[in-house]
C-alpha cells in the first residue's frame, strides 16, 4: 500500500496573504472544528492504549511519550504537567524529545533523523516490560521514533503511535495505532496546527483518563496538586470547605499542614 502524507498535501485554501485578518482566523477556526471529530474516530484505539497503561502503572510501570519537534514537545508538555497537576512524581509519565531539553526552544538539525538515538534514551531510563512507549509523529515518518518503537516492540514492550496519516511507517511499528485524520493544514505543511491540536486532545484523554483511574481525582477535583501557588492553595482551601463544611481558616491550615487536598480530608475525617 502507497503511504500518502495527507499532513502534507496542499491547503484548501490559497493566496492567503491577500485575505483580511478577519477571514484568515475564520478559516483557521472552520479548519479547527474538524479536529475534534476526527479525535473522536480514535476512542477506541485511545481506550486500548489507556486501559493498559493504568494496568502497567498498577505494577510499577511508566508511560514514555517519545517524539521530534512539535510532536516531541507536546509529549514533554503532557509529562510535566502530571505531577503539579495529580501529585505524581515525575517517574510515571516521561517525555522523550529529539535534540533533548535544547529543542524545546530551538531546533537541533537532524536530531529526528537517527533511528538509533531514541531506544538509546530509553535505554537509560532502564526501559523494561511493564513500561509503555507512545510515538508521536504527525507526518508518521520520524527516523528518531520509528527506531525507539521497533526496539521497544522486539522487547516485548508495548507500544502505541499516535500519527495523523494513516497507514504511516511509525504505525507499523506499534501494536496501539492511533490515527486522527485531519486533513491537510490551512498553511500548507504545518502540522503545528490541526496535527498538532489533534495531539494535545490524544494526549490530554490519555493521561487524564489514567490518572483518574489510579485515584489522583475525587468527582471531579484535582485532590493530589501540588500546592505551587497561591490560586491553587485558594482552590485547594475550597474543595476542603465543600468537603468537610468547616470554615475556611480552618481549612487552610489543614491543607498547608498536610500538603495535599486528599491528605487533609483523610486526616481530619480519621481525627473524628
Amino acid at each position: 500500500m502507497t503511504f500518502i502524507k495527507i499532513t502534507e498535501q496542499p491547503s484548501l485554501y490559497d493566496n492567503l496573504e491577500q485575505k483580511s485578518v478577519t477571514e484568515i482566523l475564520t478559516e483557521i477556526n472552520k479548519e479547527d472544528q474538524k479536529v475534534a471529530m476526527a479525535v473522536e474516530k480514535t476512542i477506541s484505539e485511545i481506550e486500548k492504549l489507556v486501559t493498559s497503561v493504568v494496568e502497567r502503572m498498577k505494577r510499577g510501570g511508566r508511560l514514555f511519550y517519545i517524539g521530534a519537534g512539535t510532536s516531541g514537545r507536546l509529549g514533554v508538555l503532557d509529562a510535566a504537567e502530571i505531577p503539579p497537576t495529580f501529585g505524581m512524581p515525575n517517574t510515571y509519565v516521561i517525555g522523550l524529545l529529539a535534540g533533548g531539553d535544547q529543542a524545546l526552544r530551538n531546533p537541533v538539525e537532524a536530531a529526528e533523523d537517527d533511528m538509533e538515538k531514541g531506544w538509546e534514551e530509553l535505554l537509560e531510563h532502564k526501559i523494561n516490560t511493564n513500561d509503555v512507549v507512545v510515538g508521536i509523529a504527525a507526518s508518521g515518518t520520524t527516523p528518531y521514533v520509528i527506531g525507539a518503537l521497533r526496539h521497544a516492540r522486539k522487547k516485548g514492550i508495548l507500544t502505541a503511535a499516535i500519527s495523523c496519516n494513516p497507514n504511516s511507517p511509525i504505525a507499523a511499528e506499534a501494536e496501539i495505532k492511533i490515527e486522527p485524520i485531519v486533513g491537510p493544514e490551512y498553511v500548507t505543511g504545518s502540522t503545528r496546527m490541526k496535527s498538532g491540536t489533534a495531539q494535545k486532545l490524544i494526549l490530554n484523554m490519555i493521561t487524564t483518563t489514567v490518572m483518574i483511574k489510579l485515584g489522583r481525582v475525587k468527582g471531579n477535583r484535582m485532590v493530589n496538586m501540588q500546592l505551587t501557588n497561591q490560586k491553587l492553595v485558594e482552590r485547594g482551601t475550597r474543595m476542603i470547605v465543600d468537603e468537610l463544611s468547616i470554615n475556611y481558616e480552618q481549612a487552610k491550615n489543614l491543607l498547608l499542614l498536610h500538603g495535599t487536598v486528599k491528605r487533609a480530608i483523610d486526616n481530619y475525617k480519621n481525627d473524628q
